[in-house]
This record gives structure tokens, sequence and C-alpha cells, in this order.
């Protein structure tokens, strides 16, 4: 795995940040739900196998995107009128963006990164 990281996000407005597919964006309510389920699809291959199945040819797709973290964190809260979100991960930047984007699509913003 790659070196551990603390990824600082943001989230404009969360009531509306969903992904682009129903069946795998998030449907929670508050800051909390939204780190439960960034944290389950960071460590658990649970959203990746959902999106991998739904792709035309599901056996092409690279196997390393499918990469998890069990010992991966997230928190969130609100601050100020956004939702802020702390991610720490051995995961690259490239699974973390992929798996945001699933669950919020474009709502989030990567504020900092830092060693974990």
């Amino acid at each position: 795995m790659s070196m551990r990281s603390h990824y600082y996000l943001s989230i404009a407005d969360l009531a509306h940040a969903r992904g682009p597919v129903p069946a795998l964006s998030y449907d929670g309510a508050g800051p909390n739900d939204l780190a439960v389920a960034v944290q389950d699809a960071m460590r658990t291959p649970e959203l990746f196998e959902r999106w991998r199945a739904m792709q035309d040819e599901p056996d092409d797709v690279d196997p390393a995107l499918g990469e998890i973290d069990p010992l991966a964190t997230a928190s969130a809260r609100v601050a100020d009128l956004r939702t802020d979100m702390d991610l720490v991960t051995d995961l690259p930047m490239s699974i973390v963006r992929h798996r945001l984007n699933l669950l919020i699509g474009n709502s989030w913003q990567l504020r900092d990164m830092r060693k974990g």
C-alpha cells in the first residue's frame, strides 16, 4: 500500500451531494451519515463491486481499483455553511477520488492533504 495520507475535504451543499448513479450514491441526511458511507467505501469492496458489476465488461475493470484500506477512518462536521470531512487512508488519491465521485459526484473539494 502507499503512504498513509490525511485528506481534508469539504462539501459545499451536502443536501444535494449525490453521485451520478442513484444505486451507488450517498443517500444520507447529515455529516455523520456521510462519514460512515465514505469510511465503508474505503474499508470494504462493496461499493467498488456494485460499480464494477454495472460496467459493460466487468472482467476488464482493473482490479487495482478495488483496493481497500480496512483501517481507513472518516469523520465529518458542519463548518460555516459547508461540511468538512477528514479522511485518513493508505489508498491513493485516484481511488479516493473514484469512490467519492460515485458517492457524491463532483460536490466535494480537496482542501489539503498531508501525511497521515
